[in-house]
């Protein structure tokens, strides 16, 4: 998944025991033949071949759209901030303003749920009322800079601070495109089965909620069909996700007079003030069409639709911390996108909920408990042989010029690694936590976010800054700080173990590892310097040759079936897929560094090599709703799980020999069809 400028690794993991415990030995089977379908042939289906007894006996649970190695993981974790955030909640000696007092209040507030189904709509009734106040473009326009800086959402467009990705020790404001509710634009524009599906499910939910706020039936149906109309117009307006991976497109620093050209109907000199921000002369659009389009939709559109519009971006926005037929809606509308039974139980949701809000208060506790200084010693040996084994690798192609690979080491050099959790824990000072008040406790963390947000401006670049909460189960490469960044969360069984063989780390945190470092070569990634700015350091020649392997990188993944007719995106996928491919590559050269990796002793029957490619193909497994999954391959920028486990094997020698896989095999590809990129 793409966030702003971070590239995210959606890796999938398993759990075994967490890296707090010492009751682990070497007798466990990290790579298990009872997982495995050893009736088939490596050669013709790796993923059944790896993992197909684990798939036959872990369907996806009711409350969940897929289930495996990465959501065994994730449950653990969901465990483990269980218990700490229900201990704090218990707490009652903390001392007022302490880690443990704020988030046991947070927690407790959340699970208040006689309190909550007492208030029904009453907290945003206040909100419902201010929309009906607008009567002019200038009203409307003030409005949705009221919700922006009082915590209610952002309707129309996107605005916010980051780095100017061609000067990165600066701040920007970004204005960007946005407006629409579904998943992506597609849901919008094209009539297939699933997007008709989903669209009738959203003017179900659309109704639903405007009746729980008092509407008639008629007047619901009418209100919904008007949202309905205006996001379709934004979502026309929009540019597609492939689109927005050209980094160039999507760079347009305006001066606020150039910007005011553009959209008439907009002063953004007295405009940005209304959002707190003053003193910006400069801005950065990423669609220049979508805001001349919208210009002309502030004057064309009645303004009833509008206050419609606004009233449903409150609504969507709450529904979720509502009372529970509000909460039902959304399931409701959720169950229809994605095919999952049962709603997640409440403790999951709202201890979720602690770490997305307050995740470096929260993340205090986990690391105390469940996060062991070892683990950083090894991760840190780790990324180095990692970053050793790009830089033999760099060197060692054959299609790169001198003067490019000069350039690619600089950046491989440059690469800031980032480990278990953040060096400067944000302290969320003023922000206002009541154990009485849940709804406003979401409003003022809303607040509290967006003002943090925005006071960057003319700050410096904040380089500490984690991205991730310790417990999340996930890793990152960001390419204007040039970091790769490794969550505590993630660093346990399947990826690591200390206890492992090199063969089963250097498969799983290994590949993880040099995945990230892989996406800063990758299709997006690579257009970036060693010091994050957008900014070319290749010879004309040298792009050309890479953009011909990435074209046939794309051309395989494309060709994979998802469900039915529907194939992965080889564009969307790009940058995931040459993760994929350059980081297992990295992995598989300092592997070989290793004393296992230099010899031939099996393990429960595997040779080293086998067991680093199972150890790659375990974080890999799973299943997922057949809802889900045509869901994500229009949203998600990461090939699916079975595919992901070939996608890179298949172009590397390594994994032929290891396999013994031969012409005649259905995975197998010629020796000169096989893509070798990092």
């Amino acid at each position: 998944m793409k966030i702003q400028l971070k590239n995210y690794f959606a890796v999938l993991g398993i759990l075994a025991v967490s890296l707090s415990s010492s009751a682990q030995t070497n007798s466990k089977k990290y790579i298990d033949p009872a997982n495995m379908d050893l009736s088939v042939k490596p050669g013709d289906d790796f993923y059944q071949y790896a993992s197909g007894t684990w798939i036959k006996k872990n369907p996806v649970p009711a409350k969940e759209t897929r289930w495996g190695s990465f959501n065994e993981l994730r449950e653990f974790n969901a465990q483990a901030v269980k218990g700490l955030v229900e201990s704090a909640a218990r707490d009652q000696k903390a001392p007022a303003g302490s880690v443990t007092k704020r988030v046991g209040d947070f927690y407790a507030a959340a699970m208040d749920s006689l309190t909550i189904e007492k208030l029904g709509y009453t907290p945003i009734k206040a909100d419902l009322e201010k929309v009906k106040q607008v009567n002019s473009v200038q009203s409307l326009l003030d409005q949705i800079a009221y919700m922006r800086t009082s915590g209610i959402g952002g309707p129309m467009f996107g605005l916010g601070v980051g780095q100017d990705r061609k000067n990165v020790t600066k701040y920007v404001v970004n204005v960007s495109q946005g407006g629409t509710t579904l998943g992506d634009r597609d849901y919008y524009l094209k009539d297939d089965p699933q997007s008709v599906k989903i669209r009738n499910a959203y003017h179900t939910y659309m109704v639903t909620l405007f009746k729980l706020t008092g509407n008639t039936e008629a007047v619901a149906e009418q209100k919904a069909k008007t949202v309905f109309n205006l996001e379709k117009t934004f979502a026309e307006m929009q540019m597609s996700r492939i689109e927005m991976r050209d980094q160039y497109k999507t760079y347009n620093k305006l001066t606020v007079a150039e910007f005011n050209k553009i959209t008439p109907a907009i002063n953004w000199n007295t405009y940005l003030p209304k959002f707190k921000i003053n003193g910006q002369d400069t801005v950065l659009v990423n669609s220049l069409s979508f805001f001349k389009s919208l210009n002309g939709m502030l004057t064309s559109v009645p303004m009833a639709d509008w206050r419609t519009y606004l009233e449903w971006n409150i609504l969507k926005g709450a529904a979720g911390s509502l009372s529970s037929p509000f909460v039902n809606a959304s399931f409701a509308f959720t169950q229809a996108q994605t095919g999952q039974k049962v709603q997640t139980p409440r403790w999951q949701t709202m201890s979720s909920l602690t770490d997305r809000t307050i995740g470096e208060l929260l993340g205090q506790l986990y690391v105390a408990k469940y996060f062991k200084p070892d683990a950083k010693v090894r991760m840190d040996i780790m990324i180095e042989n990692l970053r050793k084994a790009f830089e033999i690798r760099i060197n060692g192609l054959e299609w790169m010029s001198d003067v490019t690979k000069k350039k690619a080491l600089e950046k491989l050099h440059a690469f800031t690694p980032k480990v278990g959790y953040t060096t400067k824990w944000r302290t969320y000072d003023g922000l206002v936590i009541n154990r009485g008040t849940y709804f406003q406790n979401l409003r003022n963390a809303s607040i509290w976010g967006y003002k943090e947000n925005i006071n960057q401006l003319g700050k410096p670049v904040d380089r500490t800054r984690f991205g991730m909460t310790p417990p999340t189960v996930n890793a990152s490469y960001s390419p204007t700080m040039n970091e790769i960044v490794f969550p505590a969360g993630i660093l346990q069984f399947p990826f690591f173990d200390p206890n492992a063989d090199d063969a089963v780390n250097y498969g799983g945190i290994g590949a993880v590892i040099g995945h990230e470092m892989s996406h800063g070569f990758d299709d997006t990634g690579s257009q970036y310097d060693k010091d994050g700015n957008l900014k070319n350091w290749w010879t004309d020649e040298d792009r050309a040759k890479f953009n011909e392997k990435t074209k046939a990188l794309g051309e395989q993944f494309s060709a994979y079936t998802v469900v039915d007719t529907i194939h992965v995106l080889g564009k969307l996928t790009m940058g995931e897929n040459i993760g994929d491919l350059g980081g297992l590559n990295a992995a598989y050269t300092a592997f070989k560094m290793t004393k296992q990796g230099q010899g031939n002793e099996k393990i429960d029957g595997f040779t080293p090599d086998q067991r680093f490619f199972l150890s790659w193909a375990q974080v890999w497994r799973g299943n997922i709703l057949p809802e889900t999954a045509a869901q994500l391959i229009k949203t998600d920028s990461h090939s699916p799980g079975p595919y992901r486990t070939i996608g890179a094997p298949v172009n590397m020698d390594a994994w032929y020999n290891a396999f013994d896989v031969k012409p005649g095999d259905k995975l197998y590809k010629k020796p000169e069809d096989r893509i070798r990129l990092w």
